[in-house]
């Protein structure tokens, strides 16, 4: 026993200095340096390296063409100098203003992670590396960083789809105090676009940050939020389900072609009924709100107008489409989700339907700015209320939480 127990011990040991050698194997680099007037410094030891350059959403945007819809924007790229001992640098030519930001470098052509910075967030099959720029006047990085507040919980939950025949996976927030208050709270089912999964809105919208301050401040009413997977075809995101470590990406097999949304939308009931079962919720039209991003904003399109009477806010974040079906998909249509168009939004917006608030936000350089137009004058020819929020930049994260921000602050009032 005495043999065993100095073995463990020393392997103990070994580990330990094996785990400990990045805190005594010399000065680190410092990537990102967050110099004194918000310009940022990276830096990257890459000796045998022919060219690292940096790709982030900090830097002037590349444009792209693509079929049937028009411009899509990039970010672009910057070269970094080498230097001494074949470390290479690179300093942003302006300070950034205040806020969340993603980037990763190129080392001879292979895009990767920064070494020397620890902070990474998965969007869809892409890590990025990420920072916070921060001024200290209530600003966007001041919102999106973890402050001094009071905190929700955020829980990674499952429940039971029978509409669909799997237990699938959801993320909820709920603010705090929910765990002893014993009160009742409002609910705001928030839907991830393509590719995305139950993670999306927490880890690349910042919700939990997001909603803690605006919250500790009074600027948003205390709520529960309910991530969901709107992909059908999956339990849960990548590496969280029976399916392993497999590869992330942004369309999937699975389900019937053509009707992989509508299998979503008419299996939301089953959402609703885990969560009004399993949380103090408010189970009425003007304690409960939908919203979504790209595909999810499609989502909260459909799902608003087909149980209509049962949303009182809906947010459209970079979406929005007119018509019976979803265009380019002829099997899709014959889903009672999508026929009638004109009388499902006839009827959501009479008298008793009527949502407190329908929200359409996009970016002017946004690739689907088209069909926001286009559903924003079919709402204008019918006279249904809205309210439109258009912001710079196109399809990108940085609007969506913007988007959150403000629709969060105009529910449950």
């Amino acid at each position: 026993m005495k043999k065993l127990l100095t073995l463990a011990t020393a392997a103990l040991m070994a580990g330990s200095a094996f785990s400990q050698q990045a805190l005594w194997g010399g000065t680190p680099l410092v990537s990102p340096q967050i110099n004194p007037d918000n310009t940022v410094t990276f830096r990257c030891k890459a000796p045998k390296a022919k060219t690292v350059k940096i790709t982030g959403d900090f830097l002037p945007e590349n444009e792209i063409d693509i079929p049937n819809y028009g411009k899509y924007a990039l970010p672009g790229t910057a070269e970094l100098t080498e230097g001494k001992d074949g470390v290479w640098e690179f300093t942003t030519p302006a300070p950034l203003t205040s806020e969340y930001y993603c980037y990763n470098l190129i080392i001879d052509g292979q895009r990767t992670i920064d070494p020397a910075n620890v902070y990474i967030n998965r969007d869809v099959a892409t890590i990025t590396n990420c920072f916070i720029i921060s001024n200290e006047k209530g600003d966007k990085g001041d919102l999106y960083r973890v402050n001094d507040v009071p905190h929700g919980t955020v829980r990674h939950m499952w429940y039971n789809s029978p509409s669909l025949g799997m237990q699938r996976r959801l993320t909820v927030y709920t603010p705090a105090g929910y765990e002893t208050s014993g009160k009742k709270y409002p609910v705001f089912y928030l839907l991830h676009g393509s590719g995305g999964d139950e993670e999306a809105w927490y880890v690349q919208g910042r919700i939990s940050q997001i909603l803690d301050n605006l919250i500790a401040t009074g600027k948003a009413q205390p709520m529960i939020v309910v991530m969901t997977n709107g992909n059908a075809y999956e339990q849960a995101a990548p590496g969280q389900s029976p399916e392993g470590f497999k590869q992330p990406q942004m369309v999937m097999g699975g389900v019937k072609e053509g009707m992989k949304e509508a299998a979503f939308e008419l299996s939301f009931p089953d959402v609703r009924k885990f969560v009004e079962k399993n949380f103090r919720t408010i189970n009425d039209k003007k304690h409960r709100a939908i919203a979504g991003l790209s595909m999810g904003s499609f989502h909260s399109e459909q799902i608003s107008k087909y149980y209509a009477g049962e949303y009182g806010y809906v947010g459209l974040f970079s979406g929005a489409g007119v018509g019976d079906g979803r265009k380019g998909d002829g099997s899709s249509s014959q889903s009672p989700v999508y026929k009638d168009f004109d009388k499902q939004m006839a009827n959501l917006f009479s008298p008793k339907n009527r949502p407190e608030l329908y929200y359409i936000a996009i970016g002017k350089t946004d690739f689907i700015k088209k069909g926001s137009d286009e559903m924003r004058a079919y709402m204008d020819e019918h006279k249904y209320p809205y309210v439109y929020r258009e912001t710079e930049g196109g399809h990108i994260w940085r609007n969506w939480r913007i988007y959150f921000t403000e629709f969060a602050q105009k529910i449950f009032k």
